[in-house]
């Protein structure tokens, strides 16, 4: 299955089912085959995934310092920056032109 974010005021970004899912499940929501962000979440939704990247860096920046400690993190599946950044992008383009984002399977 794949993803499809979209608004109209940014390109569309595509995720492969798994990334999609985490993606949705750090802003809130249960994986779904559509949806909408509303121009009112687009800030925390924004923010979430904000925060999911600080906290994996600061997990890599450990496991860097110590090699042999064993840090597990829920949806630690790779680097989360490299999936939300783009999303990141067009969730801010919607901010700025006053559009929903939505996505669909």
């Amino acid at each position: 299955m794949i993803y499809t974010y979209k608004s109209q005021a940014s390109s569309d970004v595509i995720m492969l089912e798994p990334h999609g899912n985490q993606m949705l499940t750090i802003f809130g929501r249960e994986p779904s085959l559509q949806g909408i962000n509303t121009l009112a979440q687009l800030p925390a939704v924004i923010a979430a995934l904000q925060a999911a990247i600080s906290e994996q860096e600061a997990v890599e920046s450990k496991r860097r310092d110590h090699p042999g400690l064993v840090i597990e993190v829920e949806g630690d599946s790779g680097r989360q920056h490299d999936c939300a950044a783009p999303l990141i992008n067009l969730l801010r383009s919607s901010a700025q032109a006053s559009k929903a984002a939505l996505w669909s399977v």
